[in-house]
């Protein structure tokens, strides 16, 4: 694990395939980490994400583009839990072990509207709620509406579904691998260290 030997009393999780990592994920963090006054955030690569098809970048390459894309922002951190774990990579698992390592830190679990709506297909979703509070965000073409078994579980274990104020933002990761794939700039899209470490390593050029 990265940087977390110290660890602050109210964290945010951000987890996700990050292949790659782009502004609308630097943005969820930092809005997240000043709305909900979070000591920090850190950000959780997948190891090998079991919703979704096989990843474009290696997680070595994956977590180097997290690194580059955070240094520099304060309260962001990058952990490595998922990418050490072998097999899929379930939420809950990480949730568990980030508990049991560190009992008097509050976590707070960030994730966007589609997820949250998607949130109870999720391996042991109910025992994720029953341990962290959800902060939403809003994602184009998705209401923020939660599943009423996902608000009636938060409520059972004392837990908050906090909806984040920040802007719809129509950035992706799919629509990154596209534009590098069409030859188009990432200027605006993703950090320019990420995009640097894009083109030098020769990743996404096919679609």
């Amino acid at each position: 694990m990265s940087d977390t030997a110290t660890t602050p009393r109210r964290i945010g999780l951000l987890g996700g395939s990050f292949d790659p990592i782009h502004n609308a994920h630097l943005q969820l963090a930092e809005s997240a980490c000043t709305e909900l006054t979070l000591d920090a955030v850190w950000f959780i690569p997948a190891g090998q994400p079991w919703q979704r098809d096989p990843l474009a970048a290696s997680p070595q390459q994956r977590w180097d583009m997290v690194s580059l894309a955070i240094a520099g922002r304060p309260g962001l951190r990058a952990c490595d839990i998922e990418l050490k774990r072998q097999g899929p990579s379930y939420t809950i698992d990480t949730v568990r072990a980030l508990r049991s390592a560190h009992p008097d830190t509050e976590f707070t679990f960030i994730l966007g509207a589609d997820q949250l709506r998607n949130l109870p297909t999720w391996n042991g979703w109910d025992d994720i709620v029953a341990q962290v509070d959800l902060a939403a965000a809003r994602r184009p073409g998705y209401d923020d509406k939660a599943p009423p078994d996902l608000l009636d579980t938060l409520a059972a274990h004392g837990h908050q579904l906090h909806r984040l104020s920040m802007p719809e933002i129509d950035l992706s990761a799919t629509r990154i691998r596209r534009s590098i794939a069409q030859g188009e700039s990432l200027a605006g899209l993703a950090p320019a260290a990420v995009a640097h470490y894009i083109d030098q390593h020769r990743l996404y050029t096919h679609a």
